[in-house]
């Protein structure tokens, strides 16, 4: 679990955090979760099993017995075979209660974890032998909330045990004038009902602890104004750099703009404001295109490199407004603007045959 105070510590965590978190192994989960429903399979998978258990271990002492009782001599190969039976029957005996225990406890972590591991939390660092920190843990809220939670399951493991053994004590005495095995199996059957009414109430506990450890989670993890401000810096860039990157950016389209002008075949202008330069091969373009534009400072270059190009320029400020506004470098022009642009392309090319005639 993160520490920390939460103060000042207003907005929720966003994804990123939480991701974070996840990376660094904190998550909320609730060991009682993970405890009651290990318990309660245990008990299940005994009350199902039992039976079986039963006459497997009735049958492997009875031959033991009844083996031992045949020998008067014990020979050290039997004894060792005696012994590997009898760790063969623990195992087989054990197996389906501790695969039980082991399962419940798998499922019911990762469905808390969403069965996402991180090996940040086995490695070793000062603060975890810090006596310092160990005092803060001491006197924690963390601590106040285990603290009452033990006192509540102490009284209410205690309580369901009462109610249990005086139903026992009082079936006691129908099961003395009764037959031994039944009464033995009733008693049982008892037994194991109290066990599972205790771990029901663990679960329910467990549901309470559940719901806590979610709420200290989300309060441990909030944000500041100033975090959420420095993650969106990361995610976003930082402001200040990006612009600076656009502008950068800019400047080298601008060069790359200006290096086609020299291309055109006219330049639309109003008269200084803004200035398109057009760019028309019948061979190649289907429309003329737009090889630059600019406004204010980069109009007077573009009109600066055509006049030392010795490009026509037709002063036409609608015209020119239009362009600009509607037409991207290296784009061919709408259909709505060919009939204006056949009259300057009209022009340019009367302006073209009077210069080869002188």
């Amino acid at each position: 679990m993160p520490d920390g105070s939460s103060e000042n510590k207003t907005e929720k965590a966003t994804p990123k955090k939480r991701e974070d978190e996840r990376k660094k192994g904190n998550v909320f989960q609730s060991a009682d979760v993970v405890s009651s429903f290990s318990i309660l399979a245990v008990f299940v998978m005994l009350r199902i099993a039992f039976p079986y258990l039963y006459r497997y271990l009735s049958n492997f002492i009875q031959r033991y017995i009844s083996y031992t009782a045949t020998k008067s001599v014990i020979t050290q190969t039997a004894a060792v075979d005696i012994l590997r039976d009898a760790w063969i029957a623990i195992l087989l005996l054990c197996s389906p209660v501790l695969l039980a225990a082991l399962l419940a406890a798998i499922l019911a972590t990762g469905a808390q974890t969403r069965f996402k591991f991180s090996g940040e939390k086995i490695k070793f660092k000062l603060t975890n032998v810090s006596p310092l920190q160990g005092l803060k843990k001491l006197f924690s809220l963390r601590s106040v909330a285990e603290l009452i939670k033990s006192i509540i399951k102490t009284i209410a493991i205690g309580y369901v045990m009462y109610l249990q053994m005086k139903k026992i004590c009082a079936d006691c005495i129908e099961m003395m004038s009764g037959d031994v095995m039944q009464s033995a199996v009733q008693m049982l059957n008892a037994v194991m009902d109290m066990v599972i009414q205790m771990t029901l109430v663990f679960l329910a506990i467990a549901a309470a602890d559940y719901f806590y450890q979610w709420w200290d989670y989300e309060r441990n993890i909030r944000m500041t104004k100033q975090e959420m401000k420095e993650e969106y810096k990361q995610l976003e860039g930082n402001p200040e750099i990006k612009g600076r990157i656009r502008q950068v950016q800019r400047s080298i389209s601008g060069r790359r703009m200006m290096q086609q002008v020299p291309q055109a075949d006219v330049v639309i202008r109003n008269p200084t404001h803004f200035a398109v330069a057009l760019r028309y091969h019948a061979q190649e373009d289907t429309a003329p295109v737009v090889v630059a534009k600019g406004q204010d400072y980069l109009a007077l270059k573009i009109i600066e490199i055509a006049e030392q190009h010795q490009i026509p320029m037709k002063e036409d400020r609608p015209l020119a407004r239009a362009l600009y506004a509607s037409v991207e470098v290296n784009s061919q022009i709408p259909q709505e603007f060919y009939q204006a642009l056949a009259e300057v392309m009209a022009w340019v090319y009367r302006l073209k045959q009077e210069g080869e005639e002188r």
